[in-house]
């Protein structure tokens, strides 16, 4: 069969990748001069399987007028005259509840799961190269009620096959040394050991490439999707700006483009871009840069060792425009140098943002659409690296009409 993806992040070409490897021709077409250089280009690099709770949560609404209102809060709203926007807001406050955002966390964790277990299997299989390690996660809390909140959420997820300790001060600085700086302040952390980094943009650019090589997909770049042609009741083309590109099956994983791609379609996506900001920081000789993952639970605000760069990231922009504001990377900045002083040399610092395309419960869109050859792979928000193998597998295993390895009906189209 010829599969067309549409998208050249870290989703569509895994999506390419899984397809290749079952022996389909696969096309990709993206707009840029190559894969992964928009909201997969320089993400927080924790692959975090058991951190996937959504955004909506009901402990949120009480922090909504400071969280939003706030010069330095980690999320901001500013509003606009964007039918879309509030839609999508509406739809997020209605997520908020307790029952529906634990059935979420529920969902989310068997989809993270299966995608490190097919990582994992990934990089025991193939050569590929993305500064992948596998390190853990220490998620740090300075106030006691967060602290609190957390661990009950670590004894929810236990039952549901994550393994993690709850630490006090002191075994935090054991376990990572780097922290010291900030021992005082710390009310505790939770620790999970089974939790991996890794360069995003380095794992789409290599399984392009070994998609490419060794499985014979092509990757057709400078490619701008104008719409996706219907006859009979089928997608016959995506139309380029070079041409229509023919094939037996279409997945749509463009990001926020594929909202556009599919309205003219009547396949309606309630998806908007979070923007998040990262900052590439060198490593200096004798740095004290840590070495497992550390999130800053109180800043929202992630650390990982990629290599020799220390990748810091955080915030969530619920802004609409895809402009970088240089307010809040210094702001990264300065929250960077109070946690870690000596962790790597912050004037070489490189500063990103990017627009992740989210749901407002948190999951993603997978599978089937009303049209039979039209599957869809989008909407993971910050959770796209995380679950990107486990995303596409089933995908994948959808259009050879395998039976998946989880149950996609969550992850329908609504």
């Amino acid at each position: 069969m010829h599969v067309c993806v549409l998208g050249g992040g870290v989703i569509g070409v895994t999506t390419a990748y899984y397809l290749a490897r079952d022996g389909h021709r696969v096309t990709l077409l993206d707009r840029r001069e190559g894969v992964g250089l928009e909201a997969s280009f320089a993400n927080g690099g924790q692959l975090s399987y058991s951190y996937v709770a959504p955004l909506a949560q009901p402990s949120i609404l009480p922090n909504l007028p400071s969280l939003l209102l706030a010069r330095d809060s980690a999320l901001r709203f500013a509003p606009r005259l964007d039918c879309l926007q509030w839609r999508w807001l509406l739809a997020f406050l209605r997520a908020c509840r307790k029952e529906v955002a634990s059935q979420t966390t529920t969902h989310l964790l068997a989809l993270s799961l299966y995608s490190r277990s097919l990582l994992h299997a990934l990089v025991r299989e193939e050569s590929i190269d993305f500064d992948y390690k596998r390190n853990g996660k220490l998620v740090l809390f300075r106030d006691r009620q967060a602290f609190e909140q957390a661990q009950r959420q670590m004894e929810f997820q236990a039952a549901l096959g994550c393994e993690q300790q709850a630490l006090g001060p002191m075994a935090c600085t054991t376990l990572e040394p780097a922290i010291e700086p900030l021992r005082t302040e710390l009310a505790g952390g939770i620790y999970t050991p089974s939790e991996d980094v890794g360069d995003c943009h380095q794992f789409t650019v290599e399984l392009a490439r070994l998609a490419r090589e060794k499985y014979g997909a092509e990757f057709v770049y400078g490619s701008q999707i104008q719409q996706l042609h219907v006859a009979n009741g089928r997608v016959a083309a995506a139309r380029t700006q070079q041409g229509d590109v023919e094939a037996d099956a279409f997945v749509v994983a463009a990001g926020m483009s594929s909202v556009r791609l599919l309205d003219p379609l009547g396949v309606k996506l309630l998806l908007y871009p979070l923007k998040g900001y990262s900052l590439t920081v060198p490593l200096d000789p004798g740095h004290s840069a840590p070495g497992v993952s550390v999130t800053d639970a109180d800043n929202k605000v992630v650390y990982a060792k990629l290599g020799e760069r220390l990748r810091v990231a955080g915030m969530i922009d619920i802004t609409g425009s895809p402009k970088a504001d240089p307010r809040r990377l210094e702001l990264l900045r300065r929250q960077a140098r109070a946690a870690f002083p000596r962790g790597g040399d912050y004037n070489r610092a490189e500063g990103w943002s990017g627009q992740r395309p989210a749901t407002p419960s948190g999951k993603p869109v997978l599978g089937s659409t009303p049209y039979s050859n039209l599957w869809l792979n989008t909407g993971q928000g910050a959770l796209g690296f995380t679950l990107a193998c486990g995303s596409a597998r089933l995908v994948a295993d959808s259009i050879a009409q395998r039976p998946p390895s989880l149950d996609m009906s969550p992850f329908r189209q609504a």
